[in-house]
């Protein structure tokens, strides 16, 4: 059965989550969001595009910064509401320098950081 993303469910904005986890370590990276034509791109061209809803405009991760996400799976939950996109991951994949953007964690009523910047 040939895929179609139109047959994802699209927020008012027309917008999915995708989170993106990491191959070798399963490890949750990131959350953004894609539209329909950027989940085209992602499957046509393997590299992971997401729609920036700032700059309302197309986001190939790592285009600019060099810290790229190479699509290895790309997966479509139960409701069809949300993607798993599985990456090969080059680089920090948050755009404060770290390996994840869940680097807060909240334990016994504080924030904890989990991890640094990465060199």
């Amino acid at each position: 059965m040939s895929f179609d993303p139109l047959t994802l469910t699209y927020n008012d904005a027309g917008l999915i989550p995708a989170i993106a986890q990491d191959e070798a370590s399963g490890e949750v990276l990131m959350m953004a969001w894609m539209n329909a034509q950027s989940v085209k791109r992602t499957l046509e061209t393997g590299r992971v595009t997401y729609w920036s809803r700032s700059r309302q405009a197309f986001w190939v991760k790592g285009e600019t910064s060099g810290h790229m996400q190479q699509l290895v799976d790309f997966r479509v939950d139960c409701d069809r509401d949300c993607l798993l996109v599985v990456v090969r991951q080059v680089g920090p994949a948050c755009h404060t320098n770290r390996r994840s953007c869940f680097y807060t964690a909240v334990r016994d009523g504080d924030e904890v950081e989990l991890m640094g910047v990465m060199d």
